[in-house]
């Protein structure tokens, strides 16, 4: 039995009676709400923006090829003149923001930055772009969990860095309704390390984040409730094969867009760098012309298709996956906001599609998408963790976690033969741009 004392000194340790600290707790719960109400409400915006594009698409097939291009443009054009730092995924802004002493560039996270990268990424969407929202959602949950910094008492123990992490992991728990990758993403990419501090925020923030989008959309999972049948022994050569294959690519794809994030030489790279808005007109119209002659497959998100081909109610050629893979390297070299996360889920079981001839008498077709969407996600973020936990949070048979751990892994590994971890490179890349400014 505890005595009086020990009640009163546990009261005291955790400050039970402490109005400051339970102030401080409710501006976290507030922020970690409407964080979720926001990105929930993103969510929602970009899959009307996607329905309106193919609606448009399906009616007029050459509207891509006026619409795509003359829209890059102009989001470019918003993007450096009004909403620097909102371009692209959004995850290395994150990172380099943690990584920073002081408080972070308001390029990096900020209010200003999360309206942009909603309203510009919406456009992107509706404009034909091949590109997600679960990557700019995770830095729209860090600039609005970080706006709320100004509320905290003074001495509160969860400092600002602790919150762009929350709002971080946040935004891929509430993008995927997928709550357990949003604290391993929290781990292995944007924080690298766990502080003990940093638990009961992040878990917070994932969970009130996680109660809001299950409010609004319901107990959803994010392509549908995949079942992959029986796991046998005979799994392990189409991990091997899903593994190498996913990885290879997966590695070029992210080499890919670390070099073109970098400065292009010869004459592309002075279109580039002195034509920026031609040169997204370019990418867009790039993007446009791949859609044309897939049926439309490689705009958007690849949510619609993968979907489809998830469930067996559309039997995909094997062009899917090389023209969704280079609509999102265009999509990314034109520099509107948009995110890798979906694209690269759609690029892998595009992958898995084109592996079935190849792996034999193997039954389960949905086993091999999802070994390859786990795989390539894995290569291409070289987060492993995060990547085959995605996908197990989406399929129903707990006999593939093994076989999913084991393909992420083998991708993973194999990747880094061709390609530094994208996103932790292209973070150092913006410290290092705002840093010489």
């Amino acid at each position: 039995m505890l005595s009086i004392r020990e009640i009163m000194l546990a009261i005291r340790t955790t400050k039970l009676a402490d109005f400051d600290a339970w102030r401080g707790r409710l501006v976290v719960w507030t922020a970690a709400a409407t964080a979720g109400f926001i990105i929930v409400l993103f969510a929602w915006a970009t899959e009307y923006a996607n329905s309106l594009f193919f609606s448009m698409q399906k009616s007029h097939w050459w509207i891509p090829l006026i619409l795509t291009p003359l829209a890059g443009m102009l989001i470019v054009w918003l993007t450096n003149r009004w909403f620097k730092g909102a371009g692209g995924s959004g995850i290395p802004q994150v990172i380099a923001a943690l990584h920073m002493d002081d408080h972070p560039h308001p390029t990096l996270v900020s209010l200003k930055l999360a309206f942009g990268k909603v309203m510009l990424g919406i456009g992107a969407l509706l404009a034909g772009f091949s590109a997600g929202r679960e990557g700019p959602s995770v830095q729209v949950g860090a600039s609005v969990m970080h706006a709320f910094r100004r509320f905290l008492p003074v001495g509160f123990s969860v400092n600002p860095r602790h919150l762009i992490l929350a709002g971080g992991a946040a935004g891929i728990s509430a993008a995927f309704n997928t709550p357990l990758a949003g604290i391993v993403f929290g781990i292995e990419e944007l924080g690298r390390r766990f502080e003990q501090k940093t638990n009961g925020v992040v878990i917070t923030a994932i969970v009130l984040s996680g109660l809001v989008s299950i409010s609004l959309q319901g107990n959803y999972t994010y392509f549908g409730q995949l079942s992959v049948g029986i796991i046998d022994r005979k799994i392990i050569m189409p991990v091997i094969i899903c593994g190498l294959v996913c990885g290879v690519l997966g590695g070029i794809f992210s080499r890919t867009l670390i070099e073109s994030s970098g400065a292009l030489t010869g004459r592309i790279g002075i279109l580039r760098q002195k034509h920026p808005l031609w040169w997204a007109g370019f990418c867009g119209l790039m993007v446009a012309l791949l859609g044309a002659i897939s049926a439309g497959a490689a705009h958007g998100s690849g949510y619609m298709f993968t979907r489809e081909m998830l469930h067996g109610d559309m039997a995909e050629t094997w062009q899917y996956a090389p023209i969704k893979y280079l609509a999102t390297i265009f999509t990314y070299l034109s520099g509107v906001p948009g995110g890798i996360f979906a694209p690269s889920l759609s690029i892998g079981a595009g992958i898995g599609n084109d592996l079935l001839p190849f792996l034999g008498n193997f039954h389960s077709t949905t086993a091999v998408y999802a070994l390859c969407m786990a795989g390539f996600l894995a290569a291409v973020t070289q987060a492993p963790l995060t990547s085959f936990i995605i996908v197990m949070e989406m399929i129903d048979g707990h006999e593939m976690v093994t076989s999913l751990m084991a393909v992420a892994m083998i991708a993973s590994i194999i990747s880094r033969v061709f390609s530094k971890p994208l996103y932790s490179t292209l973070a150092d890349a913006q410290g290092h741009k705002i840093k010489s400014h």
